[in-house]
């Protein structure tokens, strides 16, 4: 793998005391995080519009962000690009026992469940080295988006036996909840710690929700995302052809335009 290694030897370059980039000399793994996420974002955003071009260069961005974190740690002598690829083949293998050992499986739901067994029993031997109290929820990261994190705490839950029996109670929650943020918005003082809680429990509520119904929420807003933006562009372009200016007009005059945007799509 030239090209790999070539990657590997740009890096190298970058982070040289004496000949590298100052701004790639001054990043450590804290500083990296948020071009990580940003990189992969980029990524599923290509995805999503299909980009096969853009695919490949975003791949190529967010691979570049693993050899930095390898650099970072190779020149802290904890590991290197060698050290992560061996990790998770050493991992797939071991998660794989269908594939690279003896072990069979009827079909993916089976093989989904010994996965989980396998994970749960590394999650045990992981705990037991550090001394650790075990929870099911260990191993969801909390650097997570807030929406994903919550989607797989829920999923870790609801595999204990945590969890609704059917998609009605989740409904009558979302209900409950969303009266009790009206309760708050109601009150003579509105609080603003007990409104952000109820809200919050709201979400959480919502994303449950989507999960019964068999709903990938992060996928849902995106895609509600997308369309706001796109209904609300067509709106621009409405009221400039009216010349009008979107914030001189009333919203009685807003909404009818975004009734009409939404008419024509």
């Amino acid at each position: 793998m030239q090209s790999i290694q070539q990657l590997i030897d740009i890096m190298r370059a970058l982070r040289d005391p004496e000949s590298g980039c100052p701004w790639d000399l001054e990043q450590d793994f804290q500083s990296l995080i948020p071009f990580t996420i940003e990189e992969a974002y980029e990524v599923a955003d290509a995805i999503e519009r299909n980009d096969i071009g853009d695919i490949k260069s975003e791949l190529g961005d967010l691979l570049f962000q693993i050899i930095f974190y390898c650099q970072l740690a190779d020149e802290q002598q904890a590991f290197d690009f060698n050290d992560v690829v061996q990790s998770i083949n050493d991992k797939l293998t071991r998660r794989h026992p269908h594939v690279f050992a003896d072990a069979t499986v009827k079909d993916s739901a089976a093989q989904t469940k010994e996965w989980e067994k396998i994970k749960q029993q590394e999650r045990k031997t992981k705990a037991a080295s550090s001394s650790a109290t075990l929870s099911h929820l260990d191993d969801v990261s909390r650097t997570l988006p807030s929406l994903m994190r919550a989607e797989k705490l829920q999923k870790r839950a609801a595999k204990e036996g945590f969890d609704w029996p059917n998609i009605k109670g989740v409904m009558a929650k979302v209900i409950e909840e969303l009266d009790e943020v009206q309760q708050e918005l109601d009150a003579k003082k509105i609080e603003q710690d007990k409104l952000e809680n109820e809200i919050g429990d709201l979400f959480f509520s919502c994303i449950n929700l989507s999960r019964h119904a068999g709903v990938d929420a992060e996928q849902s807003l995106r895609k509600a995302n997308l369309k706001f933006e796109r209904r609300f562009r067509s709106l621009e372009k409405l009221a400039e052809e009216k010349n009008k200016q979107i914030n001189d007009m009333t919203a009685d005059e807003l909404e009818s335009l975004w009734q009409e945007v939404k008419k024509h799509e």
